[in-house]
């Protein structure tokens, strides 16, 4: 698995492709719904995670989202990628780069199929948060994060 920061064409393609086929397409959302103005922020960090072949495995973004504190956003992982440690890759790399930015606190909305896994990595479910597209429950969830070792 290659964990990168996309910065050809194709990286690009591939990173939006997964993001819109995992995260808007299944609900019937029109392309280009899986992009946010906070992709061209230059403290937005994007992440794309490459199988062995090539091929997009999964994607993640980290904005800032106030005082010391970064957002994981539109983390998607491709079906046949999933359960192989492929997300726990992604959350850990953008975790390693919120430390970096100097965040103290991560948050996400956390569909609720994809609360389990995040428990798992030590976020904690703050409250109910919004329903997307009238029928994806999501949860708002918040991690501390240790300072960098030294």
């Amino acid at each position: 698995m290659l964990l990168l920061t996309p910065q050809t064409p194709a990286h690009w393609a591939a990173y939006y492709r997964l993001r819109y086929a995992v995260l808007r397409q299944p609900w019937q959302q029109p392309e280009g719904s899986e992009r946010v103005p906070e992709d061209t922020l230059p403290t937005t960090v994007h992440a794309l995670a490459l199988d062995d072949s090539g091929q997009a495995a999964g994607v993640a973004m980290l904005q800032a989202a106030g005082p010391a504190t970064g957002q994981v956003r539109f983390m998607a992982v491709a079906p046949g990628q999933q359960g192989q440690g492929v997300g726990r890759q992604l959350l850990h790399h953008l975790e390693a780069a919120a430390r970096q930015h100097h965040y103290c606190r991560m948050v996400l909305h956390a569909r609720e199929a994809a609360v389990p896994f995040y428990t798992r990595l030590g976020y904690t479910v703050q409250a109910p948060s919004h329903t997307l597209f009238g029928t994806v429950a999501h949860f708002l969830m918040h991690k501390d994060l240790a300072p960098p070792a030294a």
